[in-house]
């Protein structure tokens, strides 16, 4: 999908020649039509072979058992070895307990920033506990023209507040999936910090759209605090001036108490079920999955890997602010592994913006979402009452 279809087909010659014989074909979608293209293609029966699936796909996929368990080709590759990646970003990839997808790249979230600015209000560090980086949100902002912010949070992103609430203990959907868990402590503190952030001025109410342009912003200096991800370390470099490179830099969240989790998140490597050519499939996953290939793959997207011993090349190893994100996938953990996790996204975004402008309470935003998430899950619970094979 997207860029990553396109540079894969530099990738697949060398594939090629190693493995003679082997003809691999490249079809490139756009990600906002290849859901509903992968599903179209498993009711046609006319799957690809080897997919690209972001892994909040995978359990729906798992769900209509259109993927290869993967676990006796991974058990026995020289090449896939569970140590070598990130323990939060390879759990992704597990559903029920098998293996259906191989980590191709990393998406997760953590803090881009101003450390001028930040230093202007009298930190020269990031924070480490959301106690800290409260006080530095409220030093930024009273330092700050009132038409400036600490921190930016789209209110048409749901990524932000997902992380914080990972950071909590308690799962967001309890019985294995079965029933929303939204009103447990763990979401409440997390709403709770949030909606702070809007209550006291330090984040203005307003969504991504409402922004000129966020890098720009940035530069301007329109906002100290962002969480966003690995793709907008190349979009800075490229939209600021050299004379503000120095201005910004990243760093892990901050949690509760100390360094914070984030989102598990990026796209993996599946094998269909209905392949012709399940082994010539696994040979093209392995070899993707190579750290000289990764290191490749990474030169040529910016997309981060999710093997560790990949972290050792130059290209990676001297990007401070790459660096970063190292350290915070030591520290992520999954969204929810059902099918239905995205609807439940959507209404968690759509709940939290009515809080945000203070049309529900903290108790009424988590009684509605726990609503609404249980709704969604309303024929899951009925699947898994009449249990496999029913």
């Amino acid at each position: 999908m997207g860029r990553e279809g396109e540079v894969v087909t530099a990738l697949v010659p060398e594939f090629e020649r190693s493995h003679p014989g082997v003809r691999v074909s490249v079809q490139q979608l756009p990600w906002t039509a290849a859901h509903e293209k992968l599903l179209t293609a498993f009711a046609g029966d006319a799957t690809p072979d080897v997919c690209q699936l972001g892994n909040t796909w995978i359990p729906e996929f798992v769900a209509l058992n259109a993927l290869v368990p993967l676990d006796r080709y991974a058990g026995a590759s020289p090449i896939v070895t569970p140590r070598e990646y990130f323990g939060g970003i390879w759990d992704t990839n597990r559903v029920g307990g098998r293996l259906y997808g191989i980590p191709w790249y990393i998406d997760t979230r953590l803090l881009f920033y101003r450390r001028d600015l930040l230093e202007r209000a009298g930190f020269s560090a990031p924070p480490e506990s959301w106690g800290q980086w409260s006080q530095m949100l409220d030093a930024v902002r009273s330092h700050a023209p009132s038409d400036r912010f600490a921190i930016l949070l789209p209110l048409n992103e749901v990524e932000p507040l997902v992380a914080l609430a990972l950071q909590e203990d308690s799962p967001l959907l309890r019985e294995n999936g079965r029933w929303g868990n939204f009103e447990a402590e763990g979401f409440r503190h997390a709403l709770t910090f949030y909606l702070e952030m809007f209550r006291r001025g330090w984040a203005p109410r307003m969504a991504e759209a409402d922004v000129s342009n966020v890098w720009i912003d940035f530069g301007r200096g329109s906002f100290v605090f962002y969480i966003s991800g690995p793709w907008n370390i190349g979009e800075l470099r490229r939209r600021l001036p050299p004379a503000e490179q120095a201005t910004w830099t990243t760093a892990p969240l901050p949690g509760p108490t100390g360094p914070g989790y984030s989102i598990a998140g990026g796209s993996s490597l599946v094998v269909f079920r209905a392949s012709r050519q399940p082994a010539a499939a696994w040979q093209l996953v392995e070899y993707l999955s190579r750290p000289d290939v990764q290191v490749k793959f990474y030169e040529l997207t910016g997309d981060l890997p999710p093997r560790r011993d990949t972290w050792a090349a130059p290209a990676l190893s001297a990007d401070a602010q790459a660096r970063a994100f190292q350290e915070q996938l030591e520290r992520v953990r999954p969204v929810p592994k059902v099918p239905e996790w995205e609807r439940i996204a959507t209404e968690l975004r759509l709940v939290a913006e009515r809080a945000v402008y203070g049309k529900l309470s903290v108790d009424q935003a988590v009684r509605e979402l726990d609503a609404r998430a249980d709704r969604i899950l309303e024929k899951r619970r009925w699947l898994l009452a009449r249990g496999p094979g029913q």
